[in-house]
């Protein structure tokens, strides 16, 4: 009988496990936490309302507002920082996250129509530990980080928030404060796409913040929490040595694994609120 080395018969099954067909039911799996070789081509669908049907293995990511974007697959939904309103058009999404850094990234009323509302914040009991997992399509969990408060620091008072469907991984950094450490950066994994806050001066500095961005290779950088033109022109003229800039008319896009972009790309989306007329 042949006996393989140990290193060697999990890198089959893990092989196995990824050439396995995925199911309606499942999630497809991604690649967060393992190596990964970036899909050649890229395709952005633009003018897609949100109540337009995906393929499968599709995503559609719309910036709503400030911090919050609309994440839509599988028929699963869900917005990140979200902050109470979304808009006139009469949709609830199935998870939520939030931050509470500031009052534009959270409220203390989330509609009660959302089954799940997940908070990246702690308690007594220690940080947030979200990992929900929904129809096994849809995984979201955090990885805390701190925040500076009036006490000088908030452990843990801060989520990114990492959604893991259609074969994609997709970061949220939230209110980021603060460069992740070693550790963090291995929670994270491996990232596709990456709403990052490029104000400058309330979360990260913009210095900071790109050595981040640029450390956390995500082929799709979508700007956000930024307040004026000369701040994001700021961060584009910083990203461009190693990214691709694209300034977009529409406030939505759909990717698939199959069509991330060969060279990183920073996207930046005009926000929108979600309209009747969508």
């Amino acid at each position: 009988m042949i006996r393989l080395a140990p290193a060697l018969s999990l890198a089959l099954v893990l092989l196995a496990a990824t050439l396995a067909p995925a199911t309606a039911q499942e999630r497809r799996p991604s690649h967060c936490i393992a190596l990964a070789d970036a899909a050649p081509g890229i395709e952005y669908l633009h003018k897609a309302g949100y109540r337009d049907p995906l393929p499968d293995h599709t995503v559609r990511i719309r910036y709503v507002t400030h911090a919050s974007f609309l994440i839509q697959a599988g028929g699963l939904s869900a917005v990140t920082d979200y902050a109470g309103f979304l808009g006139s058009a009469p949709f609830v999404p199935d998870v939520v996250t939030m931050n509470h850094a500031h009052s534009s990234h959270w409220t203390p009323s989330p509609d009660p129509r959302i089954p799940h509302v997940l908070r990246g914040w702690g308690d007594e009991a220690g940080p947030a530990d979200h990992r929900l997992s929904l129809d096994g399509a849809l995984l979201v969990r955090n990885v805390p980080t701190d925040i500076r408060s009036f006490s000088g620091r908030e452990v843990g008072g801060n989520s990114i928030f990492i959604f893991e469907v259609a074969g994609l991984c997709i970061g949220h950094l939230g209110h980021l404060h603060h460069e992740p450490s070693e550790a963090q950066y291995a929670a994270i994994g491996r990232l596709d796409v990456v709403m990052a806050p490029v104000d400058g001066g309330m979360t990260l500095d913009l210095p900071t913040m790109i050595r981040v961005l640029k450390r956390l290779k995500a082929q799709v950088v979508l700007p956000m929490h930024w307040f004026g033109r000369s701040t994001l022109e700021v961060f584009l003229t910083g990203m461009s040595d190693e990214f691709e800039i694209e300034v977009s008319q529409e406030p939505e896009l759909t990717l698939s694994l199959r069509k991330l972009p060969r060279t990183p790309k920073v996207l930046v989306l005009p926000p929108r609120y979600m309209q009747y007329q969508d």
